[in-house]
C-alpha cells in the first residue's frame, strides 16, 4: 500500500469522491471482506460489492488475500494507498502557470502547487511500476514573522539563497545531468493549523 496516491483519471475520480466509496476507501486501510464491511458502514453485502467492484475496476483497491471455506471463496480487498489526492486534471487545470505570472498572487501558487502534484504523481507511479524510489526532496517549516517588514527581508534573502545554490549546482552542459524542480512556497498558516 502506497502512503498516497494522485488520481488523475477523471473516472477514477468520480468513483473516488462518491461518499460511499470514499468511506469503503477509508475502512480499507486494513484488508477486509464485503461482508465485514457491509456490517461496518451499515450496507447490504451487495450494495458494498457493486461499489467494491467499482473501485476496483479503477484500480483504487487490490485483492489482498483469497479465502475459500464450505465451497466459497471470499475476497480480501485492500486501498491501494493510505489516502488519494485528485489531481488537477480530472478538473480541467492541466495548464502550467504562465511563467510571467505574478509570483506574490495566490493563483500562482495554487497553478504550481497544482503542477507539482501532477508532475510528482506521474512520476510516482512510474517509479512505483518499476519497483524504484523517486528521489524527491521536501522541505516544510512554519515562521512567524514579527512585521510585514520582515517578511519582506525574508523573502528576499531566501530568494538570494536559492538563486546562489541553484548557481552553484546547475550544470547546463553535464552530459548525464538530469534536470530536477525546485519549489519554494511561503504562505499564512491557517489560524486552525489545517486547511
Amino acid at each position: 500500500m502506497q502512503d498516497i496516491e494522485v488520481i488523475a483519471d477523471p473516472a477514477a475520480a468520480v468513483v473516488a469522491l462518491d461518499p460511499i466509496r470514499a468511506r469503503l476507501l477509508a475502512e480499507l486501510r486494513r484488508p477486509a471482506s464485503a461482508a465485514a464491511l457491509a456490517a461496518r458502514v451499515g450496507l447490504t453485502r451487495q450494495k458494498v460489492n457493486y461499489h467494491l467492484r467499482q473501485l476496483e475496476a479503477h484500480g483504487l483497491v487490490e485483492v489482498a488475500e483469497t479465502r475459500t471455506w464450505g465451497g466459497l471463496t471470499e475476497r480480501l480487498l485492500v486501498a491501494t494507498a493510505a489516502g488519494y489526492v485528485v489531481a488537477p486534471e480530472p478538473l480541467g487545470a492541466e495548464r502550467a502557470p504562465a511563467p510571467e505570472g505574478d509570483r506574490m498572487s495566490a493563483a500562482y501558487l495554487i497553478a504550481l502547487a497544482a503542477r507539482a502534484v501532477r508532475e510528482v504523481g506521474a512520476l510516482a507511479r512510474r517509479a512505483a511500476r518499476a519497483g524504484k524510489a523517486l528521489p524527491v526532496v521536501a522541505l516544510d517549516t512554519d515562521i512567524r514573522f514579527a512585521t510585514p517588514e520582515d517578511r519582506a527581508d525574508f523573502a528576499d534573502e531566501l530568494a538570494t539563497a536559492v538563486a546562489r545554490i541553484a548557481a552553484k549546482y546547475h550544470d547546463e552542459q553535464a552530459p548525464d545531468g538530469r534536470w530536477q524542480r525546485l519549489l519554494v512556497a511561503v504562505h499564512p498558516r491557517p489560524k486552525d493549523g489545517g486547511a
